[in-house]
């Protein structure tokens, strides 16, 4: 799948959004090692620590399914009702569950604005020095 067929999915997973309070949608598009897709949105919460990302929601329900080999995400993120004018990176707890499934050093993080222009990170760029797996002995 190219970049840009994947930020497409994340778009469309926007629209899916649940944000009464931020009225900051984003949307992620998940794409497995053997090419499988799970879309994820931000579901947000009055209390706000439940309040769950786009990349998590994806991420679980991919795990759910069985899936624990990943090779890229795609994220869309912005103002409701509004095309992304900019690029929306994932949260610090996102980066963590990411580096809980996926290689840092392969693992392709793309950040895309409504414009058609995006950016594409490994995880261990945008997560450096990170803590996995490997430091539990596992």
């Amino acid at each position: 799948m190219t970049y840009e067929e994947l930020i497409a999915e994340a778009k469309k997973a926007r629209l899916h959004a649940y944000t009464p309070y931020s009225h900051f949608q984003v949307g992620a598009a998940l794409l497995t090692s053997g090419g499988k897709l799970y879309h994820g949105c931000n579901i947000e919460n009055a209390a706000y620590g439940p309040t769950n990302c786009a990349e998590r929601t994806a991420f679980f329900k991919a795990v759910y399914e069985g899936e624990r080999s990943f090779s890229k995400i795609a994220i869309v993120g912005g103002p409701e009702g509004q095309e992304a004018d900019e690029m929306c990176a994932p949260c610090g707890v996102c980066r963590q569950v990411m580096r809980e499934f996926c290689s840092p050093e392969e693992f392709e993080i793309v950040l895309a604005d409504g414009a058609g222009g995006y950016k594409v990170f490994k995880l261990e760029e945008l997560l450096p020095c990170s803590f996995g797996p490997e430091n539990l002995g596992k």
